[in-house]
């Protein structure tokens, strides 16, 4: 799939998201394979501003003189030293949950490129403490899938709401089948990503 290609079908098929694409310059997502840090990040930041995630984040990885840490390290850590760094317990607990299903092989990302979206989400959510919404942005901005309809996302659903006057906040299902009228599949990403800029909340991961 093609971002570009993506943004002309988008541009023809969605009259609102035609109007978007003409108000904001969106930029396709390079993809990365620091999914392992990605993932550590992602459990840091949950319900946290962005100050406060970026300086756990800092001194989590102060822990490992500023590097990414192999998952036996965090293995051998107790939740009190990883607690140290200002997590609460449970995400200590989800950290050591995703360390150590890397080290025994249960996640598995060199296979991701060949994995479906629902396979990645089933492997994933088999973390502690990742859920759907986590794996859908995992999806759009790490693996640059194109083809995702985050539903569960609340910027998506307060978008919806507000640009196809949708009466009410929009069920999972009336999101999908938004997406299914206006065409918007293989590029559902670009439609999230749209969405997000119109409400200036694209999130950072």
């Amino acid at each position: 799939m093609n971002f570009k290609r993506g943004l002309k079908h988008l541009e023809k098929e969605d009259a609102v998201l035609a109007n978007l694409i003409k108000q904001f310059q969106l930029e396709p997502i390079i993809p990365h394979q620091d999914y392992y840090l990605e993932l550590i990040e992602s459990i840091i930041s949950q319900q946290l501003s962005v100050k406060a995630a970026a300086t756990i984040r800092k001194r989590f990885l102060d822990l490992f003189d500023n590097r990414v840490p192999m998952p036996e390290e965090i293995m051998a850590m107790t939740i009190d030293e990883i607690r140290g760094v200002g997590l609460s317990r449970q995400k200590a607990t989800y950290i050591q949950d995703l360390a150590q299903k890397v080290k025994t092989g249960v996640l598995t990302f060199d296979r991701f490129d060949s994995l479906t979206n629902q396979e990645i989400i089933d492997e994933l959510t088999c973390v502690k403490g990742i859920g759907e919404w986590t794996a859908h942005m995992f999806l759009i901005f790490c693996v640059a899938r194109l083809n995702v309809l985050p539903t569960g996302d609340l910027g998506i659903k307060n978008g919806i709401k507000k640009l196809y006057h949708v009466s009410d906040v929009p069920t999972a299902e009336q999101i999908t089948d938004i997406a299914k009228h206006n065409k918007w599949h293989p590029y559902e990403s670009i439609a999230a990503r749209l969405i997000w800029k119109s409400l200036d909340n694209e999130p950072n991961i």
